[in-house]
């Protein structure tokens, strides 16, 4: 089983805040030989749907060293993730949750706006302190 991320609790009670209940900690899917652990798995019961909207949830931190190199590991995960998911024909929404304050400082600058856009990238941004959604950036 994979470490969890040092914001991992934090991004978890915020979820739970926004409405959401936590089906999977951490969502396990195997693919071929292989074991890939997404950081969570969570549902909300629409009042129109019966089945509800289910997402996964991959939680980075980005306190290393350099934003960049964290940037294109967690890019990497994503990537590798969503076609699992896709693969597997999970009905999942793949988002990535990040920090506020990189939210603010990596993917408003005009790099990140372009990553999100041409990766597709889906975000939860999460107010650590708080422990709250800031944000779901779809």
């Amino acid at each position: 089983m994979p470490a969890k991320d040092i914001f991992h609790d934090a991004v978890k009670n915020a979820l739970q805040k926004d409405g959401w209940t936590i089906t999977h900690d951490p969502l396990s899917i195997r693919f071929g030989h292989l074991n890939f652990y997404i950081d969570l798995g969570i549902e909300k019961l629409l009042a129109i749907e019966k089945n509800g909207e289910k997402i996964a949830i991959e939680i980075k931190s980005f306190r290393s060293e350099s934003i960049v190199s964290e940037f294109h590991t967690a890019l990497g995960q994503f990537m590798n993730y969503r076609m699992i998911l896709d693969q597997k024909r999970l009905e999942r929404t793949l988002y990535l949750a990040v920090p506020l304050d990189t939210y603010e400082e990596f993917f408003q600058q005009t790099f990140g706006q372009i990553a999100i856009k041409y990766h597709q990238l889906k975000l939860v941004v999460y107010d650590v302190k708080n422990e709250v959604i800031v944000k779901w950036i779809k």
